[in-house]
């Protein structure tokens, strides 16, 4: 598995995750859009965390820098 999620990609996927959880458990969005919203917020954590987007080999994009 080759690294395709760079820093700063990172960082918007963390931030977006954290603002999901934090709209779900403040009852601010309930209901169904409130549990996709917080599903997609661990995909985004999951994602930052490992480093892959499996999305992104798909649409052949990479925001990890050249080594």
């Amino acid at each position: 598995m080759k690294h395709n999620v760079g820093t700063a990609d990172k960082i918007v996927r963390i931030i977006l995750a954290i603002v999901f959880a934090g709209l779900y458990f403040g009852n601010v969005v309930t209901g169904t859009f409130g549990i996709v919203l917080l599903v997609l917020g661990i995909v985004f954590l999951l994602t930052a965390i490992v480093g892959f987007c499996p999305l992104y080999t798909l649409f052949g994009i990479n925001t990890c820098p050249k080594k």
